[in-house]
């Protein structure tokens, strides 16, 4: 059972950063599709970025330019390098993995399209 815990999370004022991390255990996940999705109260949950096993990545267009989104699949884990936080980033952030391909290139995949999914890491920021 392959299992996904976001850490990282927390309280950040306009313009800060944060790491947040996504740590896989059950089986090596070099082959899937990783991503990470938000969810602001009252909102759908969205696709934020998500990266191929061969590295290639796509953002959200309220993302782009300020989040990157890597994989170390030595050590089994995501990261999403976020900077110029807006207070609109404000959300649960979850990572999701999937089993298919997510080579297309400037597309960011719908929820629907994964299986995996982790317990959430809240980000809030203020101002």
């Amino acid at each position: 059972q392959v299992e996904l815990q976001e850490s990282g999370g927390g309280s950040v004022q306009a313009g800060g950063s944060l790491r947040l991390s996504c740590a896989a255990s059950g089986v090596t996940y070099n082959n899937f599709c990783m991503a990470w999705f938000r969810q602001a109260p009252g909102e759908e949950r969205e696709g934020v970025a998500n990266i191929d096993a061969d590295g290639s990545a796509s953002y959200a267009d309220s993302v782009k330019g300020r989040v990157t989104i890597s994989r170390d699949n030595a050590k089994n884990t995501l990261y999403l390098q976020m900077n110029s936080l807006k207070p609109d980033d404000t959300a649960m952030y979850y990572c999701a993995a999937t089993t298919l391909g997510c080579r297309r290139a400037d597309k960011v995949y719908p929820k629907s399209y994964f299986g995996y999914w982790g317990q959430g890491t809240q980000v809030t920021v203020s101002s």
